[in-house]
């Protein structure tokens, strides 16, 4: 079964209870459910939320909405994502997160046929950035999922799920696939105040229900101002202040 794993937590530090805010009148969690509900080759959607007492609000949300959910590790986001995958019996893992509500079904879509037509351990558009940031896919084999699950030793590979798989290209058969143009200049997430305002301005600028990630650019283009609400931010912050804090840990030792 292809199962889209959505992780998701009220405790983030940049933007606490981001999750469950209002977004253009529903729950950003909501936009990208309802997103990643549009791709065809998405079968389940499971929400991977944390034990921690603030995320029984996210584990309320999925059982008043009928969407399947687990709580597990709030640091080990691997052991989250392994231990959702194999209670709901997903062998192909399509990693989502909850600060994305532009999610386009196409690209995830792409991302999974790609997947499924080939031998491959692990497709994503992440590796080398060409799409938006906010418009990232990952699609990788429980087997795999496992194997990162039972190696993975340094707290950026637990904490962001899939760099032991990406990172080991002698060892999983990984594949990226690109953009026809390198967009990944533009910031699609939500993860500060500002990207909220944003993200408000899209919504309101595209009202029909069903949008791509092409026609947000478009809007962003005409209206170079929206731009500026939140083009100040660095692609992938979470995962590279891991990585500096590991490095950081290292010297000290």
């Amino acid at each position: 079964m292809t199962g889209a794993i959505i992780q998701a937590r009220m405790g983030s530090s940049r933007c606490p209870e981001k999750t469950l805010r209002d977004l253009h009148g529903k729950p950003l969690l909501s936009h990208v459910i309802d997103r990643t509900k549009q791709a065809r080759g998405v079968e389940t959607i499971i929400v991977a939320t944390t034990v921690n007492p603030e995320d029984d609000a996210i584990e309320a949300f999925c059982k008043q909405n009928g969407i399947p959910s687990f709580r597990g590790s709030s640091a080990d986001v691997l052991d989250r994502y392994y231990q959702a995958a194999k209670q709901y019996g997903v062998d192909t893992v399509v990693r989502v997160t909850a600060d994305d509500p532009f999610k386009d079904p196409a690209v995830i879509d792409l991302a999974i046929n790609t997947f499924k037509a080939n031998d491959y351990d692990y497709v994503s558009n992440t590796i080398e950035p060409t799409y938006p940031e906010g418009i990232d896919v990952e699609v990788f084999s429980f087997h795999s999922l496992e194997t990162a699950w039972k190696e993975a030793k340094l707290p950026s590979e637990r904490e962001h799920v899939t760099p032991y798989i990406w990172k080991n290209g002698d060892r999983f058969r990984v594949y990226n696939f690109r953009n026809a143009v390198d967009q990944s200049h533009y910031r699609l997430t939500v993860d500060h105040d500002e990207d909220f305002v944003f993200a408000e301005r899209i919504f309101a600028s595209l009202p029909q229900q069903v949008f791509t990630f092409t026609d947000i650019i478009r809007i962003i283009d005409e209206n170079p101002e929206i731009k500026t609400l939140n083009g100040s931010f660095v692609r992938n912050e979470g995962y590279l202040l891991s990585v500096k804090n590991e490095a950081k840990e290292g010297k000290e030792k």
